[in-house]
């Protein structure tokens, strides 16, 4: 593929300058959101899409920060289990799908007012509606909302029950709670992978959840492949 255009920034965050991980972001949303100007212009992937051998793009991300995306193809010996597929809303540009039900500790919670959600690799965390976040930390006893690290922390000694919520009509994404702790606040106190949307528009399932699953994007149909990662 030739001529693909790309928009160059003019300045970045400290964090971004500081992030020895990071080198860029490459947008595989649906082109209605890129950002290039002054000429709108499509994304990468909406470009090679005609050219793959599949129209779709998989991410396998890594526990350890690692991970793998492969385009055109989808790799069986990534996942296990049935691929299941849902459709998503791309009018939004983003790949958004309801999610109507969650679990706790094996508890099953269907909700008629969830906010629509969006798997998005940019996002580190899970962000939820507040009330399935303050259900979830409703079960761990230390926990407690702090203000200045701006979501719930926890006593990095907790047991966390396992949590899962639904992606579309027929698929629960689960996290292990072994799974949850995003990261050390202290030597004693851990900050959640689960944090609240603000009462965002979206809720948007970021890394912590999507480490876990295998994901297919499927761009020619509009759907979201998902299925448990192989050992």
């Amino acid at each position: 593929m030739t001529r693909q255009a790309i928009e160059l920034a003019t300045s970045v965050s400290s964090a971004f300058v500081s992030d020895a991980d990071s080198d860029g972001l490459v947008g595989l949303a649906f082109s209605t959101l890129n950002s290039v100007s002054p000429r709108p212009q499509k994304t990468f992937f909406d470009n090679i899409m005609s050219e793959l051998a599949q129209p779709v793009f998989t991410a396998a991300l890594d526990l350890d920060g690692s991970g793998t995306y492969e385009f055109g193809t989808i790799d069986a010996s990534k996942f296990t289990g049935n691929l299941m597929f849902t459709p998503v809303n791309a009018s939004s540009g983003f790949w958004q799908f309801d999610s109507n039900s969650y679990s706790v500790g094996g508890k099953t919670v269907t909700r008629s007012n969830a906010t629509p959600a969006i798997a998005d690799t940019g996002t580190s965390l899970l962000l939820l509606d507040p009330e399935v976040v303050q259900a979830y930390y409703a079960q761990v006893p230390s926990a407690v909302y702090d203000s200045t690290t701006g979501g719930y922390v926890y006593d990095c000694s907790e047991d966390l029950p396992e949590f899962a919520v639904a992606v579309g009509d027929n698929y629960m994404a689960n996290i292990p709670g072994s799974g949850i702790t995003f990261a050390p606040v202290s030597s004693k106190t851990c900050f959640g992978g689960i944090q609240s949307n603000s009462g965002s528009d979206l809720q948007i399932f970021g890394d912590v959840l999507l480490k876990h699953h295998f994901v297919v994007f499927h761009g020619e149909s509009e759907l979201l492949g998902m299925a448990a990662k192989a050992e």
